[in-house]
């Protein structure tokens, strides 16, 4: 009935444990924990692809999000959690004077090129990382090769190519930049970037999508110390609900009045107030500071399976708050995912597994343990 198994493509069973008997529809979530329809338990570190970091169905998200629904939802006129929103966000962002609010980050990365494009009068984009599946960033069936032409990618970290992509013309209106992929970005590249972007008078972009809440105020701009001219941020604002935005200074984001980005429901009072509570609760908890002690111990876990088990896991990719163990193929990767499964634990086979404010000691050392077993069981075999 649905193409491709769900409306979601990356929550394809075969993305996530590859062939074989696994969980394939979820009744309903708490804490770090999910329910299939079969009733089966499961400690997740997949947590929605990353969109959760303070755990599932947090008590002052829901409470938010009850108060909005008794309130009507939406109407036709723009709610006041709009600007309240709004106002907080711009300080967890640096420069945030403006924000945009989306509904998903693929909209949200596309708005700030469409912004950047305004801005500069210009089409042309570098880009380097995941930013989603809509057309001006994809390389897909079904996109065509005019649109193809306007972009190109970079690898991550790799300046030499980053100063012959810039040096090509025509100059770009907009570099679009994941600040994290598999590992932190160095400082030499955040430098090149910034000053490749105002040499050539191009928009950076950060796309922090996975990292911009999770890492706390700032996100990897301030954790780094890139400085994006525009950033957008998802995911873990949310808390499993759909909001995106676009966020940076007044006088470029005002080139969103020039052109046309309007979606119905980006203004849904639903949305709004569960990001407003988020922040507040990640204030309130110093959530960024947990999830890094969290993710810390999560990773060391990670790279000490991979020192006992080298024949089938070769290493760990990620920062702590988003890492992934790495395996020798895909069907090594495949089996220990559908195995950990069959034990109780979501674990995603490529990046990355996320830790939540959810996750205590117990629910790390279930993960740790169960994770453990699968791959000594698959080693087992493999030799």
């Amino acid at each position: 009935m649905i193409p491709g198994e769900t409306s979601t493509g990356s929550k394809r069973a075969d993305l996530l444990f590859g062939p074989g008997v696994t969980p394939r529809r979820m009744t309903r979530s708490a804490g770090c924990r999910i329910w299939d329809d079969r009733g089966r338990e499961y400690v997740d570190m997949v947590m929605a692809l990353g969109a959760v970091a303070l755990g599932y169905a947090h008590p002052d998200v829901v409470a938010a999000a009850e108060r909005a629904v008794r309130d009507g939802t939406v109407g036709s006129l723009p709610p006041v959690h709009e600007a309240r929103l709004a106002e907080r966000l711009a300080e967890w962002v640096p420069g945030g004077e403006a924000v945009r609010f989306l509904k998903t980050g693929a909209e949200a990365v596309a708005a700030a090129v469409r912004i950047a494009r305004v801005y500069t009068n210009r089409t042309r984009v570098i880009t380097c990382g995941y930013q989603g599946w809509l057309d001006w960033c994809a390389d897909n069936a079904g996109v065509p090769e005019a649109v193809r032409a306007l972009r190109v990618a970079v690898p991550f970290n790799d300046i030499e190519l980053f100063e012959r992509a810039l040096a090509a013309a025509p100059p770009p209106a907009a570099i679009v930049i994941e600040p994290v992929v598999e590992c932190p970005p160095a400082r030499d590249w955040l430098n090149a970037l910034r000053a490749g972007a105002d040499r050539a008078g191009a928009v950076l972009i950060f796309d922090e999508i996975k990292t911009g809440i999770r890492l706390g105020k700032g996100g990897a701009a301030r954790r780094y110390g890139g400085r994006p001219d525009l950033v957008v941020v998802g995911k873990a604002l949310g808390n499993g609900f759909p909001i995106a935005a676009v966020v940076g200074p007044q006088a470029l984001m005002d080139a969103a009045t020039r052109t046309w980005i309007s979606s119905t429901l980006a203004t849904e009072f639903t949305a709004l107030v569960a990001a407003e509570a988020v922040l507040a609760v990640c204030v309130r908890e110093q959530v960024a500071g947990a999830l890094a002690e969290t993710g810390s111990r999560w990773r060391r876990g990670l790279e000490g399976i991979a020192s006992r088990h080298p024949a089938v896991a070769t290493g760990v990719i990620g920062i702590p708050e988003m890492c992934s163990l790495t395996f020798r193929d895909e069907e090594t990767s495949a089996a220990i995912a559908v195995r950990t499964a069959d034990l109780g634990l979501l674990f995603k086979r490529s990046a990355y597994n996320f830790v939540s404010f959810a996750h205590d000691d117990a629910a790390l050392d279930f993960a740790l343990d169960r994770l453990e077993t699968a791959v000594a069981e698959v080693a087992r075999h493999a030799d």
